[in-house]
């Protein structure tokens, strides 16, 4: 499976590198992961243009929306199994900057995902997303991680 991950902007604190090199280097030996980091622009509009021509072809995507759906760490593992046995080889997350995703990129998704009625910045939900990509293989692997 590869999944690729797009984001606006850089990650810029070092907690926040540090975290996500974490999960990146724990998810290497079930996934092939790629991040795609786009330049914040000046609008959403313009963010949303860059971000559908860096979206792979052929990808399961899921967009990180406020107004998006809730799920479990382990329903979120479900969808894991579930796409791959529909053969789903790719995954794509896209995460907005800090304004968000225009209606663009929002339509194109296969999902919306919303982690909390809370708002967190772009760069901090970039670490919590693959923290759960990564609680979500060993869930469905049975292995110790999430109790």
């Amino acid at each position: 499976m590869k999944i690729t991950l797009i984001t606006i902007g850089k990650l810029k604190e070092k907690f926040l590198q540090a975290g996500v090199a974490e999960y990146l280097k724990r998810l290497k030996p079930f996934v092939k992961f790629e991040v795609r980091e786009i330049p914040e622009q000046k609008s959403v509009v313009e963010e949303g243009k860059k971000i559908l021509s860096a979206l792979p072809k052929e990808s399961f995507i899921f967009v990180l929306d406020v107004a998006g759906n809730f799920l479990t760490s382990e329903k979120f593992a479900q969808k894991f199994s579930d796409l791959t046995l529909h053969g789903v080889s790719e995954i794509t997350f896209v995460i907005g900057g800090a304004f968000g995703l225009s209606d663009e990129v929002k339509k194109i998704a296969n999902f919306r995902l919303s982690f909390s009625p809370m708002t967190f910045t772009h760069q901090m939900a970039r670490l919590i997303l693959v923290e759960q990509i990564y609680r979500a293989f060993k869930i469905n692997r049975g292995e110790p991680y999430h109790w």
